[in-house]
């Protein structure tokens, strides 16, 4: 699987772009604010509708313009494939695969798997659980439509189950529509619980070989998940807690409050970890991922990285460069450093200098 071009319109600092890519190591590099990263974004929301910053639609339309465009020319199993997404300022974004207009989002999902590693990745570990929960959720997302599918209908059903809950402290006599609420939340939660135990199961196979390998085999791993509650519980839990519920206004129980740990010599990292051992263990999730991909799907995912290297150390470089193989892979950085040098040989290079791009050719 790799990307053969990508074209934008009124994207971010883009006016119009299109560039083509090699299957192999292609290199973005450019002094900060020149629009090195909205490429790799552009890339990431035409494979998953979303934008890894999280920022929404209108942010990231051109400014002064009412709608953005992307394409993307790839190819899957050597048959060509094409991503169009449109998006719009105050309506929903639009889709088409090959020509044919998708009715979901979740219909793009892993049509293209990609994985995305920039050095706000490398603090997932330490930082508070919502980037663990979403670390799961966009991986088992790119694997299984279906957990799309569920992660949304959750995220509705909390949504208008915090509203009622708000109501309620004021009124009475919402009791019968929280129960159903209710109901529905723990249906979809539970088969949200269900995915995130099997992904992280099938991960602690993947990545207790490549966590032994950057660590000369000094040190094992091990992912364990932290439930906020059990699947078979979730319903008694809830009404349980539901005056409590009531009083905070807000539901506190279910996967939305999911984390996972990241044991390490039987040590939980994210707390008691040095930082050494905190940005190995983020670089195993991430190469775990990669394996994961080629697992499930029996294809490679595109690899992009947002001016990560400059935050390895040699050691850890070597080891993500050496996991790579023939996956195709989009970088960032902002010069010619060391890595770069031993690369261009056989990388494509690309220079960007204020929305503009110059394709340079090889040293």
């Amino acid at each position: 699987m790799y990307i053969d071009s990508l074209e934008l319109q009124k994207f971010r600092n883009y006016e119009t772009l299109s560039i083509s890519f090699q299957n192999g190591m292609n290199i973005l590099y450019g002094e900060n604010a020149q629009g090195k990263t909205n490429i790799l974004e552009a890339v990431y929301i035409g494979a998953t509708t979303r934008s890894h910053r999280g920022a929404k639609d209108k942010e990231i339309i051109r400014f002064g313009e009412e709608s953005a465009h992307i394409r993307i020319n790839m190819k899957k199993r050597d048959v060509g494939h094409k991503i169009d997404l449109t998006l719009r300022k105050n309506k929903p974004k639009s889709g088409e695969i090959d020509g044919l207009s998708i009715r979901r989002s979740a219909e793009l999902f892993g049509m293209l798997p990609v994985i995305f590693f920039s050095p706000e990745d490398l603090s997932v570990v330490k930082n508070g659980p919502v980037g663990r929960r979403r670390f799961m959720d966009m991986e088992i997302c790119q694997l299984s439509r279906l957990y799309y599918t569920n992660l949304q209908n959750y995220n509705k059903v909390l949504d208008h189950r915090n509203h009622l809950l708000k109501d309620m402290q004021m009124k009475s006599g919402f009791s019968d529509m929280l129960d159903v609420l209710s109901l529905q939340l723990v249906k979809a939660g539970s088969d949200i619980i269900r995915e995130r135990e099997n992904f992280l199961n099938m991960m602690n196979e993947i990545i207790r070989e490549i966590h032994r390998e950057l660590t000369d085999g000094k040190e094992e791993i091990f992912l364990k998940y932290e439930k906020n509650v059990n699947e078979d519980d979730f319903e008694k839990v809830l009404k349980d807690k539901r005056k409590m519920e009531i009083r905070h206004g807000m539901t506190e129980v279910g996967p939305h409050r999911d984390d996972f740990a990241i044991i390490v010599n039987g040590i939980d990292v994210r707390t008691f970890g040095s930082q050494g051992q905190q940005r190995t263990a983020a670089l195993s999730l991430k190469l775990a991922e990669i394996e994961m991909i080629r697992k499930i799907l029996n294809d490679d995912p595109v690899l992009l990285l947002d001016d990560v290297m400059s935050e390895l150390d040699s050691k850890r470089r070597e080891a993500l460069v050496k996991r790579l193989g023939n996956i195709q892979t989009i970088m960032t950085c902002t010069g010619y450093d060391e890595f770069i040098r031993k690369e261009e040989g056989h990388s494509k290079l690309f220079k960007i200098t204020n929305g503009t791009i110059q394709e340079e050719a090889n040293g």
